[in-house]
């Protein structure tokens, strides 16, 4: 039998449908596009001049009937040239084949990657608390690309700073809820960029040119502030992580670049927010965005990657979050050679929540919760989820609390447990289902991301591993009426093990498996930090005011992190070049946690370096690593060349004419064997066919330095380092080695990835460089 309601709706679409497809279009449509050019020529020209320029150039591919839509929405001019302008494919097509442009992309949207800390690294060096604080200079200047700043924090106060230093050139901009008075001698600068994700079209990129250096999203400001936020004492979130609250370098200067929203980050606003920071007068960028590892971009086609280049040309270091697509491999983003890519660690402070059965059984949870129940208020019904199953919800959708597959009948005035077997409900999505269901509390089973509390605000919420999961479920079945409480969090502080690799952190590869990424790891699991009052106003307990600051996670957390501690080397060795301060950072790194065994994933193995790079930070140990791998400018045009690109395109991006491809590129062998990097990776080690990788270490230590090679050889990989003795005449003087692997004869040694590391040591300094070998 025909349903003449739907056959009436499909005939109405039809009529309606016809005419749209058939007609001919009135204008292609449009989207916003970059146009990257490479080097500025001449020193990058004065800003009319190079927008005019510009203008020309896209006026020659906008049909003559439309030249009133040609604008420019970016134009990019100190550190490297370019614009961004609302395009056709067609037209963007045609610029690609200008002979001054590099690369045309499109403007896509970048994700954000979203305190004990610091005492905590501090720990971990066996040196002096409060070192890092005293030995800072206020001369370093960090500049922070991400959704601005909330000016009032405690965090930024300036009281004892000394004036801005003269280099700065960077400006204060004002908007409707920002002023100049806003910034002071700790917050410098602050720009903003109207461009978001969501203006895609000329009209609201138009629309979104307002607006301020001001944060309301809250992880600007806690990004902020973690790299170099002032000493605050008694900080903490509602009760919590209660101590003093400090950045990286809290010496150092802030710039903010407000590139981003709550929806992400559009490509021409972060490559913009980077130009500006380098033109200002940076030290140091620090970048927790990045794009999907599912959909990573060509390095020439990537806005960070390209950024990140020229930012180091004019001697300032980009540091970058990983990402948080762990912990499968091949996830790691913005893995760029000149960038310094983070990975995200725990620290040894965990958020507990207890759970009382009926029984009088205590089973551990793990969340941040601020409830009322307690053991004198009484416990309330205990419920699984797939017991109270909405009709006709099946029961695996009720077990893990799927939206509308409870009935709320059978779940108000209950704690309700749910599993974790199914990956798409999220954490925040099963307390919402529970919450609406009138439940009083949720209890989460599962081992997936328990390593990162989940922050339930007054909610009382839980999560517990598979064993203690199936310990309350056997309690539930064991009795007619089970019953529980769950307490409110405590923090439990000296946690051990830590450092532990996130779950969520990811895993190399990167986008070359010719360069060892992530490079270093730091903490990135339940920061505390400054926020936004306004942030996040469902996890505030009940009765209580905003808290001024939060407890977040993500390698957009572990970034800052780093940019903090590079900031604090620049400010002991201000001549030192960005590649030498990251490779003093890799080669001091910590690979034992606070229990003296070695590092562990979130999974309970041992953490490699496709986990953790060369391991945890230790800022007070980089500010002496005796030995530093300087990667030149040379190495990185190199490397172009080893993984593809053409001469001429390599030329534009260096702007040197001369500039010449090395022989024999190119290959991914001769990116492991020519770029010289503070770790190694070899991507193809064929049995029968050594493979052989050069170094060059300069001497930062004592005069007449010898140092000595000790190698961590992997099983059924022999490794040969020569020489194995590196003597120095004295400081700054380079040697340079060599190491050999070959699958050692008669090993039974498997495909894939094998792991280890060679150690240099002359007595007072030990310079880690980690390997990782691909067996074929």
């Amino acid at each position: 039998m025909v349903n003449t309601g739907r056959f009436v709706i499909l005939v109405l679409a039809y009529r309606f449908l016809v005419p749209i497809l058939s007609a001919e279009p009135d204008h292609a449509a449009r989207e916003s596009y970059v146009v990257y050019m490479g080097s500025p020529s001449g020193g990058g020209g004065d800003l009319e001049a190079v927008q005019a320029d510009h203008l020309q150039m896209l006026s020659s591919v906008v049909p003559s009937g439309e030249q009133g839509r040609a604008a420019l929405t970016q134009s990019y001019h100190h550190a490297f040239q370019g614009f961004a302008a609302v395009l056709t494919d067609k037209e963007a097509a045609a610029l690609s084949g200008h002979e001054r442009v590099v690369s045309v992309f499109k403007d896509r949207a970048l994700q954000l990657h979203t305190t004990r800390s610091w005492g905590f690294l501090e720990a971990q060096s066996g040196l002096q608390s409060g070192r890092l604080v005293r030995r800072a200079s206020g001369d370093v200047i960090i500049g922070v690309i991400d959704t601005g700043v909330w000016p009032e924090s405690p965090s930024f106060d300036d009281a004892g700073m000394r004036e801005v230093p003269a280099r700065w050139r960077g400006v204060c901009m004002e908007g409707p809820d920002f002023n100049k008075t806003s910034c002071n001698k700790k917050l410098i600068g602050a720009r903003y960029y109207g461009v978001q994700p969501e203006a895609s079209t000329a009209a609201s990129h138009a629309a979104a040119a307002a607006g301020s250096p001001r944060d309301t999203v809250g992880h600007g400001t806690h990004t902020a502030s973690t790299a170099a936020g002032a000493v605050v004492a008694g900080a903490g979130y509602y009760g919590l992580a209660r101590g003093a609250a400090r950045g990286g370098a809290p010496a150092s200067r802030v710039a903010v670049y407000r590139a981003c929203s709550l929806g992400g980050c559009t490509s021409s606003a972060v490559l913009k927010a980077i130009d500006d920071a380098v033109a200002d007068g940076v030290d140091v960028v620090s970048v927790s965005i990045g794009m999907t590892s599912a959909f990573q971009s060509d390095f020439l086609a990537d806005p960070i990657a390209l950024g990140a280049f020229h930012a180091h040309q004019r001697g300032v270091l980009v540091v970058c979050s990983g990402g948080n697509d762990g912990p499968n491999p091949y996830t790691v983003v913005n893995s760029a050679p000149w960038i310094l890519t983070v990975a995200a660690s725990s620290i040894d402070r965990s958020f507990q929540s207890r759970i009382v059965l009926g029984n009088g059984a205590v089973v551990k949870g793990v969340a941040i919760n601020f409830s009322n129940h307690s053991l004198g208020g009484g416990q309330y019904p205990l419920v699984f989820g797939a017991q109270a199953a909405a009709r006709y919800a099946p029961l695996s959708e009720a077990s893990n609390c799927y939206p509308g597959s409870l009935d709320a009948q059978k779940v108000a005035g209950k704690i309700v447990v749910c599993v974790s077997t199914d990956p798409m409900v999220s954490r925040r999505v099963k307390k919402l289902v529970a919450e609406g269901s009138g439940a009083r509390g949720l209890v989460l089973v599962g081992d997936a991301e328990r390593d990162v509390p989940f922050v339930a605000g007054g909610f009382a919420l839980s999560q517990v591993g598979t064993d203690a999961g199936a310990q309350i479920l056997e309690y539930i079945n064991s009795t007619k009426n089970p019953t529980a409480v769950i307490l409110p969090t405590e923090d439990d502080e000296d946690f051990k093990p830590a450092p532990v690799v996130a779950s969520f952190s990811a895993r190399g590869p990167g986008m070359t498996e010719s360069i060892l990424k992530p490079d270093l790891m730091a903490p990135g699991v339940s920061i505390l930090a400054a926020t936004i009052p306004s942030a996040e106003r469902d996890d505030v307990p009940p009765g209580k005011k905003p808290s001024a600051y939060a407890i977040k996670s993500g390698t957009s957390m572990a970034c800052p992190h780093v940019a903090g501690a590079a900031a604090f080397v620049k400010s002991a060795h201000p001549g030192w070049t960005p590649s030498m301060i990251r490779s003093a950072l890799m080669t001091t790194a910590t690979t034992t946690n606070n229990l003296g065994k070695p590092v562990a994933s979130s999974t309970g193995a041992a953490a490699t370096g496709h986990d953790m790079g060369a391991g945890e930070m230790n800022p007070l140990r980089a500010l002496s690593p005796g030995l530093v791998f300087d990667t030149g400018a040379r190495d990185y045009l190199n490397f172009l060349c080893y993984y593809g690109y053409k001469e001429q395109q390599v030329r534009r991006v260096s702007g040197d004419a001369r500039f010449s491809c090395p022989a024999g590129a190119p290959s991914p062998d001769l990116i492991a064997a020519g770029v010289n990097y503070p770790s190694i990776s070899v991507p193809r080690l064929r049995r029968g066919a050594p493979a052989t990788v050069a170094r060059t270490a300069i001497n930062v230590g004592p005069s007449n330095a010898t140092s000595a090679a000790a190698v961590e050889a992997p099983p059924g990989v022999a490794v040969r380092v020569s020489p194995d003795r590196l003597m120095f005449s004295g400081r700054w003087t380079a040697a340079r080695y060599e190491v050999t692997f070959r699958v050692a004869a008669g090993a039974g040694v498997g495909k894939g990835y094998a792991h280890g590391a060679v150690t240099w040591s002359d007595g007072a300094h030990s310079v880690r460089t980690p390997f990782a070998v691909s067996v074929l």
